[in-house]
């Protein structure tokens, strides 16, 4: 079952780099362990809040909150503004989709039921360690 596209959070990728330098916010792609230096991204003040508050996972309402907020701007712009950079920065790999808390705990009690409905596997796999 897929999760709501509200319900999805979102998150830097773990392969970048970013600095703030001189009040501007840069990202750097890493592939191969080495800085793609030709791939340099540049965030105005917006893209900047969004990438500061994806440090965390955060849903797409959170940032739209943030961003509607910070900037005194109407809901539908920091929702346009907020879908455009989350589109244009996962389609080059610099955010990355997050499974919800509901899908986690979904699965979490997916293994239980399966591990409750099993003791003797349950057993076999603590006697193997």
């Amino acid at each position: 079952m897929l999760s709501e596209p509200e319900e999805q959070l979102f998150t830097r990728s773990r392969s970048v780099v970013s600095r703030v330098v001189a009040g501007e916010t840069l990202i750097v792609p890493v592939r191969g362990r080495v800085g793609d230096l030709a791939s340099i991204y540049s965030f105005n003040a917006t893209g900047s809040l969004i990438w500061r508050l994806l440090d965390a996972p955060r849903s797409l309402a959170d940032l739209i909150d943030a961003v509607e907020r910070e900037f005194d701007v109407e809901q539908q712009q920091a929702q346009r503004d907020v879908t455009q950079f989350l589109n244009d920065m996962r389609s080059v790999g610099l955010v990355d989709l997050c499974p919800s808390l509901a899908m986690a705990e979904t699965e979490i009690t997916s293994i239980n039921m399966t591990a409750a409905e099993s003791p003797q596997a349950v057993l076999e796999t603590a006697g193997s360690h």
